[in-house]
């Protein structure tokens, strides 16, 4: 089981609308431009990836929810191909978060995920990206024992760092008792604005955080990057020449070269 180190990146922060979807989707577009075979797992009931990589959530009868939930559902199974070259997608729906649920009370429920990454699986991608919801729950705690790493993207604002020290307590944790390999890749400060003072601040206190390294790459503000979902498919396809494309493409080479 497992790879190179790296090979299964969980992206996750419990805050909200820090762009863990954005960086999911557009990694995972700039990886497959890199020429590795991509797989992204929605593991987020509000299924943002699922829609983000041009999938019709009416089309999905079978999604993350069965594959964690039921003992029968592969998780190649409810892979789809994307219209992005190199690109899957591992799909979800709302009904996730009843599955979330469901999984409470069901024995090992933290293994749910890592069970069905099998080797079939696993060995069929160069990396598999695991976009997280908004919280620190069950899914979320899936995510952390299926994965090799972890990419924590951090807002350049004030609050941003207070979420961040909670979830390195969890990931801690998840490291100490159920996932000896999981390692903190780094942190991806986003929506960075170079133009206020407070985000050239933040950029300065993300750095002196404690032992967790901080991407090269800094993901700035941009309008382009909002436009890519609606039109399905990551930003290095939907504007290869744009800047936000180019910030994409250097932390896909960050990322592979992290072996």
């Amino acid at each position: 089981m497992g790879g190179a180190l790296g090979h299964i990146i969980a992206i996750a922060n419990q805050k909200g609308g820090v762009g863990k979807t954005t960086c999911a989707i557009n990694l995972g577009g700039a990886l497959a431009a890199l020429g590795h075979r991509v797989l992204c797992i929605d593991l987020d009931p509000q299924g943002n990836l699922t829609v983000g990589l041009g999938v019709d959530l009416n089309s999905v009868d079978s999604g993350m929810a069965q594959v964690v939930i039921e003992p029968d559902v592969t998780l190649s199974s409810v892979i789809r191909t994307t219209r992005t070259k190199n690109l899957d997608v591992a799909p979800t729906t709302i009904e996730l978060s009843s599955a979330e649920v469901e999984l409470m009370t069901a024995i090992g429920r933290e293994m749910a995920l890592k069970d069905k990454l099998t080797s079939d699986v696993i060995d069929r991608y160069s990396h598999i990206l695991i976009d997280c919801p908004p919280t620190l729950g069950l899914l979320t705690l899936n995510a952390l024992v299926a994965a090799d790493g972890v990419i924590i993207p951090v807002q350049t604002q004030y609050y941003a760092l207070k979420g961040v020290a909670a979830l390195l307590k969890i990931i801690k944790t998840v490291q100490t008792r159920l996932n000896p390999r999981l390692q903190v890749l780094g942190l991806l400060p986003t929506f960075y604005d170079s133009r206020t003072i407070l985000g050239r601040d933040m950029l300065d206190s993300l750095k002196d955080l404690g032992d967790h390294q901080v991407f090269r790459t800094v993901i700035r503000q941009s309008v382009k990057i909002g436009e890519a979902p609606t039109a399905g498919v990551p930003i290095t396809t939907y504007d290869a020449r744009s800047d936000a494309a180019k910030s994409f493409m250097d932390l896909a080479k960050e990322v592979a070269n992290a072996h």
